[in-house]
């Protein structure tokens, strides 16, 4: 096995999670079987107790980990599955050790950092590094690890510790290390300094570490004084120094690594430059095509995101990305206008007169609402208002868990005149509960406890609109994360009322998916079909948002296998799609980050536009 860890200096946000991705795309593309593990040094078990507004949002793993929104981009960037292991925290690792104390398992012996935690750190790479995350049977060839935090930072130095000794332990030629720092301009003087960077590496040094490879983040390219400078003082060859500078769009990442020979420095310190007598050079054809396609969209489909955490886009990153995957797919190009719910409500009109009138500019602007998730009463009378504009005004609609609770709790005051109508996390005394707490859920126990991971939804209806934009499929596997769901006691009442319940789960019991049949596009799903979207192959709820928001619905309906034949190599089956009886495999924040690299995503005046 193959190690390249890539660690972070100077500031956070640079983006060691797109160049973490973008190095095992490259990786990917010269044959190498990828998989991936990010460090946390969070005390944390894991991200699903964490406030996005810390640390962005939660990313849901099949297997039902809640975990760091690197792990998203992992498997969007490499089209692999991971596990909840893929993800070490420090709360993980310490809990582990204090198991193994309890057990009796060190023998008397006095548990201390090191060797304990960090032999228990080195043991947790080496079992998760063989597991198989492409469908594809025996260990991967290469695992890149990102580290995440800055060099410095007290948490990490367990972790620091534990790859300096793992470095001796794998020996030369399988271990690498690529360091990401910042070289910024000051505006005063207006040069590229390297002062910064040479800190960072002296600091990593001073802890056991030397960089192979040193990936410079600028605005601008590096002048070729800098480059010289920076391979002076930091003990770096030059041809061992990428530069990765802003960019417009994330997808050119792997493409500048290419471009700058990263992959025959990579492989090179691990002695995989060859297959036999051949170089490997890497084959991204799709990335560049794809690249390149995005920068040549011109015809604009705005959406109106409305939610709560909107002054922090790491929050939404799964809805952006598939939201970008779709827009790319049908040719258009994407503007995400954020909407915060709360000043949707009528109290924002008399408190905050100007974001209230704002808000409603932007969301009757839009071609179309998306409603994502999330916890908590407050903004929620925004949310359903925005779907009770959307309903009325025949307005592209995609509601994603709580988006689909509102709508019900929209649908059921408004259609079926039942004011008192609620959610009883919201009202736990409402006099018609839409929404109900799962009886299988805790109220006690915050951490792992809601529904989680990869479900299955049956189709209940050939002839609806999802059904359709999952290419005919009877039923789909897509990932959840919720401790409410719709009232099954209410839904016949519902379903008189005019909403479709299309989908369920096995039980029957379980409502997955509505429709308002006569609406133009108008669907809730209780899971998240983001989390599955990839670049080549967009999640079909969110192209179906796109298409409907850019007056392409219809075509996109009468494709035989929906959103398939999109793709250059016609399929019947997309991400999350289940053709039974033969199950397909599956193809598959943290601080505020810098503009342009590493999301992608550029302000406008009104949110952002992609």
């Amino acid at each position: 096995m193959k190690y390249v860890v890539v660690s972070g200096g100077v500031v956070s946000g640079l983006g060691k999670g797109v160049t973490a991705s973008s190095i095992g795309a490259v990786l990917k593309g010269c044959g190498l079987r990828v998989t991936t593990i990010k460090i946390d040094p969070y005390l944390n078990t894991d991200a699903g107790t964490m406030s996005p507004f810390e640390h962005g949002e939660v990313f849901v793993l099949d297997d039902g980990g809640e975990a760091d929104l690197d792990l998203g981009n992992y498997e969007r960037f490499l089209d692999i599955k991971l596990t909840r292991d893929h993800n070490i925290t420090t709360g993980k690792v310490y809990q582990a050790v204090i198991d193994k104390e309890r057990r009796g398992d060190y023998l008397g012996k006095t548990v201390q950092v090191v060797p304990h935690i960090t032999d228990e750190i080195q043991d947790w790479i080496e079992r998760v590094s063989i597991k198989p995350v492409d469908g594809k049977e025996g260990p991967p060839d290469v695992c890149v690890i990102e580290l995440g935090g800055t060099v410095g930072d007290i948490e990490s130095m367990p972790f620091i510790e534990a790859l300096g000794q793992f470095s001796y332990l794998v020996g030369p030629g399988n271990f690498c290390l690529v360091h990401v720092s910042l070289v910024p301009v000051l505006n005063v003087v207006g040069e590229q300094k390297t002062k910064p960077t040479q800190h960072s590496v002296r600091g990593l040094r001073g802890l056991g570490l030397a960089p192979d490879i040193l990936a410079c983040r600028s605005t601008v390219p590096l002048e070729e004084h800098v480059t010289a400078k920076l391979s002076q003082f930091c003990h770096v060859p030059i041809s061992n120094i990428v530069n990765l500078h802003d960019v417009s769009n994330i997808w050119h990442i792997p493409l500048l690594l290419r471009d700058q020979k990263a992959h025959e420095a990579i492989l090179k310190v691990l002695d995989l430059q060859r297959i036999g007598k051949v170089p490997r050079e890497p084959k991204l054809a799709e990335w560049t095509e794809r690249a390149n396609k995005f920068d040549k969209l011109k015809t604009p489909v705005k959406i109106a995101m409305v939610g709560k955490y909107t002054s922090l886009s790491d929050s939404y990153l799964s809805v952006q990305k598939a939201l970008l995957h779709a827009s790319v797919a049908m040719e258009t190009k994407l503007v995400v206008e954020w909407v915060c719910s709360c000043d949707l409500e009528d109290s924002a009109a008399k408190e905050t007169p100007e974001a209230h009138q704002k808000a409603w500019k932007l969301l009757k602007g839009a071609g179309g609402v998306l409603v994502p998730g999330g916890f908590g009463d407050r903004g929620v009378q925004g949310k359903i208002l925005a779907a009770k504009y959307a309903r009325e005004n025949n307005v592209p609609y995609l509601g994603i868990c709580l988006g689909m609770q509102v709508a019900v709790i929209e649908f059921a005051r408004s259609v079926m005149k039942l004011s008192g109508a609620n959610s009883t996390e919201f009202d736990p005394a409402t006099p018609s509960p839409c929404v109900i707490f799962m009886p299988e859920g805790s109220k006690t126990q915050m951490g792992a406890t809601m529904r989680l991971g990869s479900r299955r939804t049956y189709f209940l209806a050939n002839n609806c609109k999802s059904s359709k934009l999952y290419g005919n499929a009877s039923s789909v596997d897509e990932r959840h994360r919720h401790r409410y769901e719709v009232n099954p006691e209410m839904v016949p009442e519902l379903e008189k009322a005019g909403l479709s319940f299309v989908g369920k789960d096995e039980s029957g019991r379980r409502m997955e998916i509505i429709e308002i049949p006569n609406h133009e596009f108008f669907i809730g799903a209780q899971f998240h079909p983001e989390f599955k979207s990839r670049p080549g192959k967009p999640s079909p709820l969110f192209l179906g948002l796109i298409a409907a928001a850019s007056g392409q619905l219809d075509l996109l309906l009468q494709r035989s296998c929906g959103i398939a034949s999109l793709n250059s190599t016609p399929r019947c089956t997309t991400n999350g799609t289940v053709a039974p009886p033969v199950k397909k495999p599956y193809t598959a924040v943290k601080k505020k980050p810098l503009k342009s690299l590493v999301n992608g995503y550029y302000a406008n005046s009104n949110g952002i536009q992609i």
